[in-house]
């Protein structure tokens, strides 16, 4: 029986999210992480936990950080703090490369971190958010009209409370919440299996279903 692990390529792996994502598959007995970094001095909390990296750069090229790579998580943003040059550049055009370079590599599942409201994002254009927003759709449409198998994750506002394992999911929930990184970081890890929560996009807040049991009732 071949149990090698499958290996995860992680963008974005230095953020918050990103961080929690590594430690799962790390644990995990089917996978194990590659976490893309920008920077050297990146490594060093990764290779502290035995979590192999690769250097990429969203702004450039960085196609050589799909070799060998089985499935992908995309956890990638530029951050409420930057201008929407750096939006454009990270969430919308690095994205839209990664698809591209996944499907040239024939990668099995690609996940993508995306946000509430990102479905309409015709929605938000009164908001702050509309350009962040506009930039997750144009890439989740990318990645919609791709070959690639996939599951578009759309989380509502993110918080640093300690996960509960329960969430609520619908491909649309029709009305807004919370949700912390730990059980968006669980679900993204979730859904890297190929028959689960197949070629659909859902938005997801806490609730009281378990994770595995609201994925399972997306159907696949």
């Amino acid at each position: 029986m071949n149990t090698e692990k499958q290996k995860v390529l992680i963008i974005g792996a230095n953020g918050s999210t990103g961080k929690l994502i590594c430690n799962l598959l790390k644990s995990s007995s089917s996978y194990s992480p590659l976490a893309m970094i920008r920077k050297e001095a990146q490594k060093e909390y990764f290779e502290d936990k035995g979590i192999e990296t690769v250097m990429g750069d969203l702004e450039k090229d960085f196609e050589s950080a799909f070799t060998g790579v089985s499935k992908v998580i995309f956890a990638a943003g530029s951050g409420g703090s930057t201008g929407p040059e750096k939006t454009i550049a990270v969430d919308q055009d690095g994205a839209i490369k990664s698809i591209d370079f996944a499907q040239n590599h024939k990668i099995e599942k690609f996940v993508m971190l995306s946000s509430m409201g990102a479905g309409n994002p015709e929605d938000f254009e009164d908001s702050k958010m509309h350009g962040y927003l506009l930039a997750k759709h144009k890439a989740d449409e990318h990645l919609i009209k791709s070959d690639l198998n996939y599951t578009i994750v759309r989380p509502g506002t993110l918080t640093n409370e300690t996960g509960t394992g329960k969430i609520e999911a619908a491909q649309n929930l029709g009305k807004r919440g919370e949700i912390s990184r730990e059980d968006v970081a669980e679900t993204l890890v979730e859904v890297l299996d190929s028959k689960l929560a197949s070629i659909i996009s859902f938005e997801m807040i806490k609730g009281q279903d378990k994770i595995r049991e609201a994925l399972e009732k997306l159907g696949s």
